[in-house]
Parts: C-alpha cells; sequence; structure tokens
C-alpha cells in the first residue's frame, strides 16, 4: 500500500490528512500518516488568546492521536530532520523526556508522497537580544510559556506593600497577531479583578505596540487599519508608528533612536519566514522567505512527489506578489492537494491552485471586530465592523472545526463550547 506523509498538523495539514483519510485512507487506498513535534493541534489564529488566558488547549485544542484514532490515519510525533529524495524517505529526531532519558529513537519513515506544511516561524530579522528576551507566539507551548510569565507578572502586581504602578507588556509588529493580542491583554487585565486580584485592572496594565512601518496592519487595507488603530487608541494602548528596534534587552526595547521603551514581558510579532532548516536541507527552490517554490500544481519544482501548502509554500501569482501566509490560504491548498493527491491514484489529471482572497478580519477582543470581505463576482471589497464582522470571524473557525471534525461533531463541539462558557471561568489561571 502506498504512503502519504504530511509533515506538520497546522491549518493545511491536519485538514489535509482529515480529507485523505476519509477518500484514500478509508477505502484502504494508502496509508496516511502525520507527523507533528506538537502533541496538539490549536488553529494559529487562536494562539493570542491561549497567550492571554482566554482559551485553552483542553477546550480548543485537538490531541493528534485523538483525532488520527477516529480517523483512518497514523500520528507520528517527532521533529523531520531530513528528507532522503532518492530513498523517499523522512529522518525524524530522537524524542526525549524533560529529564533527558529518551522516548523514542531516531526514526525513519518512507513514503510514497511527501506533504510539506510545517508552517512558519516569527521573523525577528537578525535583531540583536529577541531571542534571549521576547516571547514569540509560533506555537501552542510558546503561548502557554507567555501566559505562565503573564500570570505571573498579574500575581506580583497584585500583592500588598508593591512599589509599582503598572505592568508594561511591549509587543513588536502590530500585524494581526500584535494588534488582536493587545485588545485581549486589556480585556485580561480587567477579568483579573474577578478572578482573586482585586488589585488589578486595565489602568494598572500599560500596553504598547511597536511597528516599523508607517501604519499598523500594513496588509490589510488603509480603512480597516484607521478603524483598528481607532479602537486600540480608545483603549489606551499606545499605538508607537514609524517605530523601528535596533536592538533588545532586558530592561526593554531599543529603538533606532536609542530610546529605550521598558517592559516587563517582550512580545515579538513582526513578521514571519519559513523554519531556516528548509535552507540547510538545501533541496528545493525557495524565495526570499524561504518558502518552497512550487508548480501550479503545488508540487516542488524540483521534485513532483513532493507537495507544498500553507506558510512554507511560495506560490507567485499573476499580479506579481507571493500569495499570502494565511489560515484561508492553507485551506485552499489542502483543499487542492487533497483532490490532486486522489487523482494521482485514480490516474486523473492535476488541477492547479489559484488564491481567492475571501477579505480579512481583525478581532479586538470583545471591543471591536473590523474586516473587509471580498465579492467573488464583482471582485470588490465590503468594508464591515461590529456585530456582522464578528459573526464572521467566528465563522472561519467554525468551517475549520467543520473540515477537522466533520459536520455533525463539529456542530456537537460547538454546542459543548457553549455550554462550557457558562459554567466555566473566563480567564485560565493555570
Amino acid at each position: 500500500m502506498k504512503k502519504i506523509v504530511v509533515v506538520g498538523g497546522g491549518a493545511g495539514g491536519l485538514e489535509l490528512v482529515t480529507r485523505l483519510s476519509k477518500t484514500l485512507g478509508k477505502k484502504k487506498l494508502a496509508e496516511v500518516i502525520l507527523v507533528d513535534r506538537s502533541r496538539t493541534h490549536v488553529w494559529k489564529p487562536l494562539l493570542h488568546e491561549v497567550a492571554a488566558g482566554i482559551i485553552n488547549k483542553a477546550s480548543d485544542g485537538v490531541d493528534y492521536r485523538m483525532h488520527a484514532a477516529q480517523h483512518h490515519y497514523q500520528f507520528q510525533l517527532g521533529n523531520m530532520s531530513l528528507i532522503d529524495r532518492e530513498n523517499q524517505s523522512i529522518y525524524l529526531d530522537p524524542l526525549y523526556d524533560d529529564d533527558g532519558e529518551e522516548i523514542l529513537p531516531e526514526r525513519t519513515v518512507e513514503y510514497d508522497y511527501l506533504v510539506l506544511a510545517f508552517g512558519s516561524v516569527t521573523n525577528d530579522f537578525g535583531t540583536l537580544g529577541v531571542a534571549e528576551h521576547c516571547y514569540c507566539l509560533d506555537s501552542l507551548d510558546q503561548a502557554e510559556r507567555f501566559h505562565r510569565a503573564l500570570l505571573n507578572q498579574l500575581l506580583k502586581i497584585n500583592q500588598d506593600g508593591v512599589n509599582k504602578d503598572k505592568i508594561h507588556v511591549a509587543i513588536v509588529g502590530a500585524g494581526a497577531t500584535g494588534t488582536e493580542l493587545a485588545a485581549q491583554l486589556h480585556h485580561v487585565a480587567n477579568l483579573a479583578r474577578a478572578y482573586g486580584m482585586p488589585e488589578m485592572s486595565a489602568e494598572r496594565l500599560k500596553v504598547s505596540i511597536l511597528e516599523a512601518g508607517p501604519r499598523i496592519l500594513p496588509a490589510l487595507p488603509e480603512r480597516i487599519a484607521a478603524s483598528a488603530r481607532k479602537a486600540l487608541t480608545k483603549l489606551g494602548i499606545d499605538v508607537l508608528e514609524g517605530t523601528r528596534v535596533a536592538r533588545v534587552e532586558k530592561a526593554g526595547f531599543i529603538t533606532a533612536e536609542e530610546t529605550l521603551i521598558e517592559a516587563d514581558l517582550m512580545v515579538w510579532s513582526a513578521g514571519v519566514k519559513v523554519p531556516d532548516f528548509i535552507a540547510d536541507l538545501n533541496i528545493f527552490e525557495l524565495n526570499r522567505a524561504n518558502q518552497i517554490l512550487v508548480t501550479p500544481e503545488l508540487q516542488s519544482t524540483v521534485d513532483n512527489k513532493i507537495f507544498a501548502v500553507g506558510d512554507c509554500c511560495g506560490v507567485l501569482q499573476e499580479n506579481g506578489k507571493w500569495v499570502p501566509p494565511r489560515a484561508q490560504s492553507a485551506h485552499q491548498m489542502a483543499s487542492l492537494v487533497a483532490k490532486n493527491l486522489v487523482n494521482l491514484f485514480m490516474h486523473k489529471p492535476l488541477q492547479t491552485y489559484t488564491y481567492t482572497d475571501y477579505g480579512s478580519l481583525v478581532h479586538l477582543s470583545k471591543y471591536s471586530t473590523v474586516g473587509s470581505l471580498m465579492g467573488k463576482l464583482s471582485n470588490s471589497s465590503m468594508f464591515i465592523e461590529g456585530r456582522l464582522a464578528k459573526m464572521v470571524y467566528i465563522s472561519l473557525y467554525n468551517m475549520h472545526l467543520f473540515a477537522v471534525h466533520g459536520w455533525l461533531k463539529g456542530a456537537l463541539i460547538l454546542l459543548t463550547r457553549k455550554v462550557s462558557n457558562l459554567v466555566s471561568p473566563r480567564l485560565k489561571l493555570h
């Protein structure tokens, strides 16, 4: 039986193995294997909510092994370190526990078709001090690490006799992650008062967003950025546009003008890139962001047995722009590769990929949601905000749930979450 190996269980990878399990896997036409370094999937656009403590992996995460058991594929926990094209196999690093004891040795996983879907990581642009002093939100582990640090700061300032007025959180990068995290932190600071921290409120939390460019949300239309900036400013969040960070020190960010922006917690969310190890493999043609260049069918340009989807996939559009690293593009790529893999097994021609932009949304906690919807027929853009925008934003996540779990189970999960929200704390305190 032929093997299809998917490396990376993000939005694209998990949706892909789910689709393949319903077709090739269920019919015993192929063995489908998912490889990921984490045990749990959380939709990446929600990682800032994990960091703030609004959601947790127990209620909003997907356990890969359990999901695999319920569907028709296998799960391998591990980090891919090498691709052997000649022998059509990948190598997984040994797996160790917290005490350094080996759990699993180095392993080899053979494939007939390989799909790379390992996503992207934060791009620090070589800025000194980022790795030592900043939190990033690339993974569930990183989001939970920031959340623990945030709780520690909240506990410190809530004690009697503390000679400190405010906690200062500074965020570099005013894209969707940076702006949404800032709004959630403002909300969390107010929530903390009702959960055993009576001295805490939003007035005791100072949040600053540093953006090197001329405006926040540079990848989105001007009207969305202006509306989001107005909402953030109304919350008392400092929006520092045109502020480039030269280096990071323990005390805070040092700007290009040698100004110190002090911070107790520092977050770096200023752009993304594909992990450097893909370039070290010296296999693929890459663009400047380390994305793997692909054919119109999403096969790598150097090997038609290897596909790429999501953030690690580089697709140049007719307008000269690269397909943006968004959840909607990963979803579309996963759908196409699922069809093309089935077509390969059925000896049918492959389909080509065309990115469709359905618009962009920014959800600023409970305070505001703004965005634009793209019309498929007219190719026009419609600005939306308020309740309508929030409904559309929620529906995007719901679509991901349905793609991963199916309509029936997805609906049951949504119902369970509604009930849980009524009885569970609104702030995760552990």
